[in-house]
């Protein structure tokens, strides 16, 4: 009866994740939100019957309430975690058009919202495995997964020249290091921590787009096409959580999948 902890599960993949997992009732699946009421309200909606499914309460950004969802988290569990999916993020709508020369124009904002990336996707994130790896470590399975982008492959960023989101991209593939940094230190005790990247995924980001920005958009999608000639567009979430947990289940210490950056492909396309 493996168990899961999803952060940020009250939209988009986090609530996808919650859907897909929930769906097989021996799972115990724990959604980490800053809204519980809302989220419960959603989940009894959307996903009626399902008493496999916890929400807790906790913003990632305060230690203490994510202190206090771990002990939550035990009393659900039973003391043992095998499953830790990072998924909440920090995706600026601030830099999402721009490249970081232009950004730069505006020292302050920029400072503000590098800041607030490397707050929500690095540092935070880092707490979080802290706080719950003594669960894990009692845990059957031991995998802990942290949701990146393709945007942080620097390979890439290069090759194509992706100009956009910098703070997003340069926070994400700071906690690839660090996703690399914690298998250090754990593959001895059988830990399996990677980071998979779902893709783009049609989750609203850019509904609010002007006519300008989505143009931007789309000069970005040719890039992609021209890397991955199979590439159509932005993926359901459905699709796009189904291909990120194919991939985990097929990872393995023993098959080299430690400490990796993958794509929802399970490789780097």
């Amino acid at each position: 009866m493996p168990s899961y902890i999803i952060t940020g599960a009250s939209r988009g993949l986090g609530l996808e994740f919650v859907r897909q997992l929930s769906s097989d009732p021996s799972n115990t699946v724990v959604g980490l939100v800053r809204d519980k009421t809302a989220t419960e309200r959603a989940i009894a909606q959307e996903l009626p019957g399902r008493s496999n499914v916890h929400i807790l309460q906790a913003d990632i950004t305060d230690y203490d309430a994510v202190k206090t969802a771990v002990a939550a988290t035990a009393q659900i569990t039973g003391g043992t975690l095998d499953y830790l999916i990072a998924n909440a993020a920090y995706v600026s709508e601030y830099d999402a058009y721009d490249p970081i020369g232009v950004l730069g124009n505006n020292p302050k904002e920029l400072e503000e919202d590098l800041l607030k990336s490397f707050k929500v996707n690095l540092v935070s994130n880092i707490h979080l495995f802290n706080l719950y790896i003594p669960l894990i470590l009692k845990g059957n399975e031991k995998k802990v997964i942290s949701l990146s982008t393709g945007m942080a492959d620097l390979d890439s960023t290069n090759k194509f020249e992706l100009q956009v989101a910098p703070g997003y991209a340069i926070s994400k593939a700071a906690m690839n290091v660090a996703v690399g940094k914690f298998h250090a230190q754990y593959k001895k005790e059988g830990v399996l921590f990677m980071s998979i990247s779902p893709g783009v995924s049609d989750t609203g980001h850019y509904n609010n787009a002007t006519p300008e920005q989505m143009g931007k958009v789309g000069e970005m999608f040719q890039k992609f096409v021209t890397y991955n000639p199979d590439f159509n567009g932005p993926s359901s979430p459905e699709a796009a959580v189904r291909d990120v947990i194919a991939v985990w289940e097929g990872a393995s210490i023993e098959s080299g999948s430690d400490g990796s950056f993958v794509s929802h492909h399970g490789n780097k396309k």
